[in-house]
């Protein structure tokens, strides 16, 4: 058994799970605690048998909760080095036993799932991706890149399952509210990934079997779910491939998902 369920996807905040028979881990910890708490129990986890939480990068829509639910239940935290450095707040209020440092590009294991983070291109301290595996299946989560890397495509490919970033329209970006600095910053090298580039990485991805995908991290102010899906679909059309060959879905910025099983 293999599971995989969006808690919660958006620049507002993130937090992913992954769940085998015997193991449980959350992906980033970025709304508050007490929203985690509430979402595993709402579907029957209870918060203290979570195995592991893996930190991606230290911005906030990705670790607001973090101290405050690692400590409360008693729980491992696995970072980076440099990202626990840059995020003083939440490191003070974990356990130091509870700090389990890892190296990107070095697989680890929890349970009975093995871990790979790979490096990403965002404008974060060592910001990272990872991929799941187990039982011979591999799933990855790749979110606030910047630019599209042949590293990541590489740590990608023989993916069953991505949860990929498709942040934002570069129309609809153009026309926000957001200040030009914050504009131009989702829009570098070390931003987020758009819509058609979302599309472009999946289409590649289908050549590796990818039967799955999870458009994940959209932005409030610069996306619409119904574009971000359209876009996709128009991309993999557009390589020649059948609409029908991958599944797609959209990861709610608000409320959990449905629990994907492989």
């Amino acid at each position: 058994m293999l599971n995989f369920c969006s808690l919660y996807s958006g620049s507002s905040g993130n937090s992913l799970l992954v769940e085998t028979e015997n193991t449980k881990l959350l992906i980033d910890a970025g709304v508050s605690s007490k929203k985690i708490e509430t979402a595993l129990t709402n579907l029957n986890i209870d918060p203290s048998s979570i195995n592991g939480i893996l930190i991606t990068h230290e911005h906030s829509d990705h670790v607001q909760g973090l101290g405050t639910f690692a400590k409360k239940f008693d729980l491992p935290v696995f970072v980076n080095q440099k990202t626990l450095d840059a995020m003083p707040k939440q490191k003070e209020k974990i356990p130091e036993k509870n700090i389990k440092k890892f190296k990107i590009e070095e697989k680890f294991e929890i349970g009975d799932m093995q871990i790979k983070p790979f490096s990403i291109p965002h404008d974060a301290a060592n910001p990272c991706g990872f991929n799941v595996f187990k039982d011979n299946k591999k799933i990855s989560i790749a979110t606030d890149i910047g630019h599209m890397t042949n590293g990541i495509l590489k740590n990608l490919e023989d993916s069953i399952f991505v949860l990929l970033e498709s942040n934002y329209d570069p129309e609809v970006l153009k026309f926000s509210r957001y200040p030009y600095p914050l504009k131009s910053r989702i829009a570098g090298p070390t931003g987020h990934l758009s819509n058609e580039l979302a599309g472009k990485t999946i289409s590649h991805l289908l050549n590796s079997g990818l039967q799955q995908a999870m458009l994940g991290h959209l932005s409030k102010e610069s996306n619409f779910p119904e574009l971000a899906y359209k876009t996709v679909i128009d991309e993999i059309i557009s390589s020649n491939y059948n609409e029908n060959s991958l599944k797609l879905s959209v990861a709610s910025r608000d409320v959990p998902g449905d629990i994907i099983s492989f």
